[in-house]
C-alpha cells in the first residue's frame, strides 16, 4: 500500500523561508525511511522533490561536478531529476541538465569511473569540464518552484506535527520515537 499523501508541518507552510516547505517534505521521507519504509512506498512527487532539492543543493555547494561526484551518476537518479525539473517547469534548468549530462555520456566510462574514484579537490580537469555557473544565472528559482509544486499538488496536506506522526504511525503499524 503507498502513502499517497505529501505532507508538510504547519510550521514550515507558515515560514516566510520557502526552503521550509522543502525540507519539512525530506524530513518526513527520512522519517519513514528511518522506520523502514520502500521508497516505492512513499508518493512518487515527493520522493521527486526530495531529489530536485539534493540536485539543487549539490550544483549550489560545488557545481554539476560535485553532484556529478556525490551521486555517484546515477542513471535512475538522473532521469527522476529531469522529469522533475519538467515537472516544476524549469525549462532552463532542464536544458542546462540535459546539456550537462551530455558531457557525462560523452566522457569514456575509464574517465568518468576515474573521476568518481577520484578526488573532487585540487587540480581536477574532469570537475573543470563538468562545472557550469550558467545554473547561477538562470532566472528559474529551483526552491521557489519546487516548493509551489509541493504546495499545489492535489496529495498535498499541511499537518501539525504531532499528527504527522500519528498519520506516519497508522501507516507503519506502530509508535515512532519522538526525539
Amino acid at each position: 500500500m503507498e502513502f499517497g499523501r505529501i505532507i508538510i508541518s504547519e510550521t514550515a507552510m507558515n515560514s516566510e523561508n520557502l526552503q521550509d516547505v522543502i525540507h519539512s517534505n525530506i524530513s518526513v521521507i527520512n522519517l519513514m525511511r528511518e522506520e523502514g519504509v520502500n521508497d516505492d512506498l512513499i508518493h512518487e512527487d515527493a520522493i521527486m522533490s526530495y531529489y530536485l532539492d539534493y540536485y539543487t543543493s549539490q550544483y549550489t555547494e560545488g557545481n554539476f561536478a560535485q553532484f556529478v561526484f556525490n551521486s555517484g551518476w546515477d542513471k535512475e537518479l538522473n532521469e527522476l531529476i529531469e522529469e522533475g525539473l519538467e515537472l516544476i517547469g524549469a525549462e532552463k534548468h532542464l536544458e542546462l541538465f540535459q546539456q550537462q549530462s551530455k558531457k557525462v555520456k560523452l566522457m569514456s566510462s575509464v574517465k568518468l569511473n576515474k573521476f568518481l574514484k577520484g578526488k573532487l579537490e585540487g587540480v581536477n580537469p574532469i570537475r573543470d569540464l563538468l562545472n557550469n555557473d550558467t545554473f547561477f544565472e538562470i532566472e528559474e528559482n529551483l526552491i521557489s518552484l519546487n516548493a509551489t509544486f509541493l504546495k499545489t499538488h492535489p496529495d498535498f496536506e499541511v499537518l501539525s506535527v504531532d499528527y504527522i506522526f500519528a498519520t506516519l504511525e497508522e501507516f507503519v503499524g506502530h509508535e515512532i520515537k519522538r526525539d
